[in-house]
């Protein structure tokens, strides 16, 4: 076994890439760029990953893309090189983006607006292809039991999701007005045990 790895397969891994080494670090970069800008025109709710088929998209871009950024080199070496280039090219465009607040802005996109006040957009979920089923879902996982408990909810340009709720929440202000019912009761009752006991 050794024997195979030192006599063919090891040097082969650990030889020179197959490919140029310009087109090995151009590779990457041209693939990183197409990625991000697909990812920009196909909404934020792939990287939101909100249902399976989300998911598996994501999962399958890089299979999908392994063989445009490294080509026909399954060399050890030519995998490094397309690593690292691609690597120092996000290093590279987010340094950039740090300090071009506004073009940052211009190629992540805006936040799109879900509920507002209480009530869902529907032209925000349309452009964003979400259904109410969705952000339910959304909800669940960020402790709300209901849309109607939700006062603000934005899906930002990263996939995340910001909820504001009601504050108090509807159901704590409900509990709240019934203690201020029964105090009121409480009190009622008192005056007329008085006023009996006077008699």
């Amino acid at each position: 076994m050794s024997g195979l790895l030192w006599g063919g397969t090891l040097p082969h891994l650990l030889s020179a890439p197959e490919l140029p080494l310009a087109e090995k670090v151009l590779r990457p970069v041209f693939v990183y760029a197409a990625l991000v800008l697909l990812l920009r025109v196909f909404g934020k709710r792939e990287l939101a990953q909100l249902n399976p088929f989300d998911l598996v998209v994501l999962l399958s871009l890089s299979n999908t893309v392994q063989n445009a950024i490294i080509g026909e080199d399954n060399t050890l070496a030519g995998g490094l090189v397309g690593a690292v280039a691609l690597l120092l090219v996000n290093y590279v465009v987010v340094r950039f983006m740090f300090r071009h607040r506004r073009l940052d802005q211009l190629l992540e996109g805006t936040p799109t607006r879900l509920i507002e006040n209480g009530r869902l957009c529907e032209e925000g979920l349309a452009r964003e292809l979400l259904t109410p089923s969705e952000l339910l879902t959304v909800a669940h996982r960020q402790g709300f039991r209901r849309l109607g408990d939700i006062k603000t909810c934005v899906l930002e340009p990263g996939g995340s999701f910001y909820i504001e709720g009601h504050t108090p929440p509807r159901e704590e202000r409900r509990h709240e007005e019934l203690l201020a019912r029964i105090d009121q009761l409480c009190r009622q009752v008192e005056e007329l045990k008085r006023s009996v006991s006077k008699r």
